[in-house]
Parts: C-alpha cells; sequence; structure tokens
C-alpha cells in the first residue's frame, strides 16, 4: 500500500491556478523530492496533502485515510514541517516538544521518554532547556523536526526545510532524515516527500517530481531524470565568459548556455555535441574569446532541472 496518494489535485485562488490535476503515490519507504521554482505550486501542494487547504478538484489520502473525509485519522499518521518556524519561542526546547506531544494526546508516560528519544535523535538534548527563540537557525529546523516526529508518524511532509540555513545543518538534517527512514525500514515504514530548491538535496531522494505552473512535467529517479539530457551536455572552458556565451549561444544545434563557476554548461541538440565542439574551435578565437577546453560531460540534475523549466515556456 503507498502511504500517500494524491489523484488529479487542483487547488484554484480566484483566476490563480495554484495546483493544476497533480497526481502522486509515495511508496512506504520513500523520500520523494518536489522540485521546482517558485511560485510551481510545491507549498500549496503539501498544504493539500496536510489538509490545511481543499482541493478544488481531486482526492488524496494518507496511510489509506481520505484527507477530507477522514481528516483526524490521516492527521494522526503524520508529522508536518512547514517554511516558517512555528514553535513557541519563549519556551524552552522540551517545552515546546511536550506542548505537540500533548496536543496530539500522548500521556505523561509517553511523552516524557519519547521526547527525550527524539531530542538525542535531532541533537539537542544538551539543549532542552534553552528557550527556542535563541536557537539559531539550524537548530530552530532539528526542532520543527523532532516536534514532527514526537508521535511516530508513518508520513513526514518537510516543505523547504533547510532553505536559509548553512551547508553544515543542511547535511546534519539530511543525515537525520537518511537515519530516520533507513531505521523505520522492517519496523513500519515511513514515507517522506520534501520540497526543496537544491538539486544536490533532490538528487539524495529515491524519486523526484518537477513541478512547473502547478503540475508535475516530470517524474522518475534522479538517474532516470538525469538520462532526458544524455550526450546532449558540453562543458566549455575559455574567456571571457560572457563572450563565449554570446558567440555559443549563436551557433548551431545549441539549445541552451548557462555559467558554471568559471565555466559553460551547453546544451545541444541531439547527436550535435562533437559538431558543436568543431565549430566552437574555430568561431570563438574568430569571435575574439579564448578556447581553452571543450568535452561532453553526463548530465546533473541542474541541467534537467533548467531544460525543464524553461521548456515551452
Amino acid at each position: 500500500m503507498t502511504l500517500i496518494e494524491a489523484s488529479h489535485l487542483r487547488k484554484t485562488f480566484g483566476s490563480l491556478v495554484a495546483v493544476d490535476d497533480l497526481s502522486l503515490s509515495v511508496a512506504p519507504g520513500e523520500i520523494y523530492g518536489l522540485v521546482g521554482a517558485d511560485g510551481a505550486g510545491k507549498t500549496t501542494t503539501l498544504r493539500l496533502l496536510v489538509g490545511a487547504l481543499t482541493p478544488s478538484v481531486g482526492t488524496a489520502a494518507i496511510c489509506g485515510f481520505d484527507i477530507q473525509k477522514q481528516t483526524e485519522q490521516a492527521r494522526a499518521t503524520l508529522g508536518y514541517l512547514s517554511q516558517r518556524f512555528s514553535m513557541y519561542e519563549d519556551l524552552t526546547v522540551l517545552e515546546n516538544i511536550r506542548f505537540f506531544a500533548e496536543v496530539r494526546g500522548l500521556k505523561s508516560d509517553e511523552w516524557q521518554p519519547r521526547c527525550m528519544e527524539i531530542l538525542d535523535f535531532v541533537g539537542l538534548a544538551p539543549f532542552k532547556d534553552r528557550f527556542a527563540g535563541q536557537l539559531s537557525g539550524g537548530m530552530k529546523q532539528k526542532l520543527g523536526l523532532a516536534s514532527a516526529l514526537v508521535t511516530r508518524p508513518k508520513v513526514l511532509l518537510l516543505d523547504e526545510p533547510t532553505t536559509g540555513v548553512d551547508p553544515v545543518t543542511r547535511q546534519d538534517f539530511w543525515q537525520l532524515l537518511i537515519r530516520l527512514v533507513s531505521a523505520s525500514h522492517g519496523n513500519g515504514d515511513v514515507s517522506v516527500i520534501i520540497s526543496t530548491p537544491y538539486m544536490d538535496e533532490a538528487a539524495r531522494c529515491q524519486r523526484v517530481g518537477f513541478m512547473k505552473k502547478g503540475k508535475i512535467i516530470a517524474e522518475g529517479t534522479p538517474g532516470e531524470l538525469r538520462s532526458m539530457l544524455n550526450e546532449r551536455m558540453v562543458e566549455l572552458r575559455g574567456a571571457p565568459l560572457p563572450l563565449l556565451k554570446k558567440i555559443t549561444a549563436r551557433e548551431a544545434g545549441v539549445e541552451d548556455v548557462r555559467a558554471f563557476g568559471d565555466r559553460l554548461h551547453i546544451r545541444v541538440q541531439a547527436k550535435q555535441a562533437e559538431a558543436v565542439i568543431r565549430s566552437l574551435k574555430k568561431s570563438i578565437p574568430a569571435g575574439g574569446g579564448t578556447f581553452v577546453d571543450a568535452r561532453p560531460i553526463p548530465p546533473v540534475l541542474e541541467d534537467v532541472f533548467m531544460a525543464l523549466a524553461h521548456e515551452d515556456s
């Protein structure tokens, strides 16, 4: 049985279509990444799945419970972490976890050991008496995750949980998430949907759905998605980059050119990589630039994201 199931979800706000005929399913033990630009509909999708919004059309079920018709049963099985920090800043770390545990119906003999277990899991046990308002951004996100985990949910919905935190904290958060899913195997697997703007995070997911204008326009494993651009990416090194970009964009067979650090990533039409490289060796010096090297490279998820984001724009 899939733990998360959405069928033909649509959500409108007046004339704005935020989610448009969206369907997805997430299996037990799976981390599903929802990726898209700002305004693509990721947050609205998660709010529909958690029951905070009512769909204009379509249905969603969490652990087999219809989120609209069996709201309380569905919510009892899930944990939700929103973009905005929603803990009480004038309560301590432990008091916050206790509050959410008791709101969800845990008795004292249940919440006391569970709270300390969760705080130890996320690395906040030494800070249990610190006020939430005095925590760093990364620690606040860990506290939010702890509150979502206190009732041992079967489903986690995480809305850009690492946005605005440093790379080390992002890595720590993902290690926690992977440990959580790994530990759940054989003991009632947990399903996770995480929305993220970071392609390195998307690559950690078992499956990824790219959203655009409220629709999932591509879905698959990271490997399957990267294969969409197999033999269609070229890396170019030379100088100056702005001039190289202009010259490259005019080449026949070139679909897109983007700067990646001190070099360019070029997306070419199928079977045009070698022809484009041969042409650039001549056109760049002729145009006043310096050609250092060009070679076919394997695509990364960011290449796929940029291709999908600008498709039929």
